[in-house]
């Protein structure tokens, strides 16, 4: 689709591990790695394999209603459905690989422990390294400064939280790292595009 120039000037997503490529081949594409799926417009892209089926509830849904929607999500044995904006990759299921021993293992403290003292001071003197230093290793190796990757860790352990548990909100945003309910519901809005309680209503399955 790129090659053909359907995407020039839009915003698309394919899988993550060919997202830089795509970006790289085709620089007047929009491509955005996260989403499971995107839609511009009347052009759809999504990230592949079981993302399709997501994209495929998503038309089922917004051509013939939300029943005949859960039926089909029944009959595939899948969620209904799995909102665009759900990242492909989460912290829990796949660490970012790092080439420092220090950053990985940051890396896993901050996954583990979202609720902790995550600052970059803290992480740094955690490392024994200076902040500016710790700031520059983890742009380099996982592609944000600590701060934007703590809020990302922190907003994907709650999507986890959601997925799995009952807990009111207020226990959700205490466990992974939130000051309250309303700087989660902000986070969580921005980084997936709904609110926690639109998003735990669709992880149940159907």
């Amino acid at each position: 689709m790129a090659a053909a120039g359907l995407l020039d000037g839009r915003r698309a997503t394919t899988h993550w591990r060919f997202a830089r490529l795509l970006a790289e081949r085709h620089p007047n594409v929009a491509v955005d790695p996260d989403p499971i799926y995107v839609r511009d417009g009347h052009v759809y892209t999504a990230a592949g394999v079981t993302s399709a089926l997501d994209l495929t509830l998503a038309f089922v849904q917004e051509d013939h209603g939300s029943e005949l929607a859960r039926q089909v999500a029944r009959d595939l044995v899948v969620y209904l459905q799995r909102p665009g904006n759900q990242a492909q990759m989460s912290l829990f299921t796949a660490t970012p690989s790092a080439p420092d021993d220090g950053v990985r293992a940051l890396v896993e403290h901050i996954a583990a422990h979202p609720d902790d003292d995550l600052t970059t001071a803290t992480l740094a003197a955690r490392a024994g390294v200076t902040p500016r230093h710790l700031t520059r290793l983890f742009t380099e190796q996982l592609g944000r400064a600590p701060g934007r990757y703590v809020r990302q860790a922190r907003t994907e352990a709650a999507a986890h939280v959601l997925a799995s548990t009952t807990l009111p909100m207020t226990s959700v945003a205490a466990r992974c790292g939130f000051g309250s309910a309303e700087a989660l519901r902000q986070a969580f809005t921005r980084r997936y595009g709904i609110s926690p309680s639109q998003y735990r209503a669709a992880m149940r399955p159907a």
